[in-house]
């Protein structure tokens, strides 16, 4: 596997890539709420193509596509990786079923689906085990108790959470110290140019606290990587993703004109200007990218190696307005 930049994630002996690949554009398309991801076949270039150019950290979750993102890439690791050499991530707390304890991060919830997502996935464990938001009708013991005793199982190697308030996290870790439990080691959050409310509490304290943050839709859904009124079917068909951005549209068109500027100088596509932005975020691990062509791995990668300079840093940010707070459910 080549030598891609590695780092630590957070303050773990963990190595992973400096980059993570998102799997939730990989699954059977008529399997849950995202009709534009990739069915088996077409999925398998991209995890080759980024083994290829050695990373080695991937992020997927049960519910996407109804879990056939975790079966498409479990077998397809089996076939270009060593088990050794990846670093597989997964999340729980969405609803896999109906019905009661079909979701949520209750005791019963959590020991089944960490042997669901490990049979989908094929292997006997994951390494970083996840929680996907908040499950305000279980007690944060009960969550936490049942995440270490699966650590405890051999079943996962660390835990994780996502996108939450600060408070609820700073919480959660406080359970977990309390009682000896197994605390989160990262937090993946929702950070870009057009979102930077985490950057307000969340990232201080994982900054502060050690803890490796993974940032979630670092291109803003690709809105951060074409011009502003170039339409994609994604953007058409995304619903969830319209909640995030919709209340700002004014301004975040003038951060996206930025982003078209700062490109436009440096000579590079956009989506590398705006991923290097987060790259330089302190505190960030490893972007999560989600790519359905595959030179946008290759331009992630090359993100890598591009400087952004005080001007250009100034010219980004300058155009940012609060927004609401968006993407803990």
């Amino acid at each position: 596997m080549p030598n891609l930049t590695t780092t630590r994630l957070g303050r773990t002996g963990l190595q992973i890539s400096r980059l993570c690949l998102g799997c939730m554009s990989f699954g059977v398309p008529d399997r849950g709420a995202h009709p534009w991801t990739l069915p088996e076949e077409a999925s398998r270039p991209f995890i080759r193509r980024a083994l290829d150019l050695g990373l080695c950290f991937f992020d997927t979750a049960n519910v996407y596509s109804d879990g056939t993102s975790e079966e498409i890439l479990g077998r397809a690791l089996l076939d270009f990786a060593r088990r050794d050499e990846v670093v597989i991530a997964t999340k729980v707390q969405g609803r896999m079923r109906d019905g009661p304890n079909g979701a949520g991060l209750s005791r019963k919830a959590i020991l089944a689906e960490i042997d669901a997502s490990l049979r989908r996935l094929g292997t006997d464990h994951v390494d970083l085990y996840q929680i996907h938001r908040w499950d305000p009708h279980t007690p944060i013991e009960e969550t936490m108790e049942a995440l270490h005793d699966v650590v405890c199982a051999g079943k996962a190697r660390y835990l994780g959470a996502s996108s939450m308030h600060a408070w609820k996290f700073a919480k959660a870790q406080e359970v977990a110290r309390r009682h000896g439990w197994t605390p989160f080691v990262s937090m993946q959050n929702h950070l870009n140019l057009l979102y930077r409310e985490e950057e307000r509490e969340t990232m201080p304290l994982c900054h502060d606290q050690g803890v490796g943050v993974i940032p979630w839709s670092p291109l803003a859904r690709g809105r951060l990587a074409r011009p502003w009124d170039v339409r994609t079917a994604r953007v058409e068909t995304d619903a969830y993703g319209s909640t995030l951005y919709a209340a700002t549209e004014a301004a975040d068109r003038r951060v996206v004109e930025a982003v078209q500027r700062v490109a436009q100088r440096l000579e590079v596509p956009m989506a590398r200007v705006a991923l290097a932005w987060v790259l330089r975020q302190p505190g960030v691990s490893a972007p999560i990218v989600g790519v359905t062509r595959l030179e946008q791995l290759d331009e992630a990668v090359a993100a890598l190696s591009l400087t952004l300079s005080g001007e250009d840093i100034a010219e980004l940010e300058a155009h940012y307005v609060p927004h609401p707070v968006a993407g803990f459910s």
